[in-house]
């Protein structure tokens, strides 16, 4: 909830889909319900780095993906889950909207047509 409902003004509204689990998450990309992933890094039994690495794996157009850390030592292994950004915890609201805008952003513009 850090991020907010609208993290930057030249975005539009966020919509939260919450996953109880590892098969509702794979299920939601897969079938292109989200533009977005935030996923915690730390989560019990497997962790949204591993979920990372899977999904960029496995989807031919995965969403960009945030992950969340508890250590800021942590972020090194954001490079290994090929994440698109990383959030350490205790979120900062202004500092999360700005790294999901950033993400939201690059996306929009890497699905952009290319103009000649």
């Amino acid at each position: 909830m850090a991020v907010g409902r609208r993290p930057a003004p030249d975005l539009g509204r966020v919509v939260f889909e919450e996953a109880g689990g590892i098969a509702e998450v794979l299920a939601a990309c897969d079938a292109g319900r989200v533009d977005l992933a935030i996923l915690d890094g730390e989560a019990q039994p497997t962790g949204g780095m591993g979920l990372s690495r899977q999904l960029k794996n496995e989807i031919t157009d995965c969403p960009p993906i945030v992950v969340t850390v508890r250590r800021r030592d942590d972020r090194w292994l954001a490079t290994w889950s090929q994440a698109d950004a990383v959030l350490v915890h205790p979120l900062d609201p202004v500092g999360a909207a700005e790294t999901v805008a950033e993400v939201l952003r690059a996306a929009a513009a890497a699905d952009a047509p290319v103009v000649r």
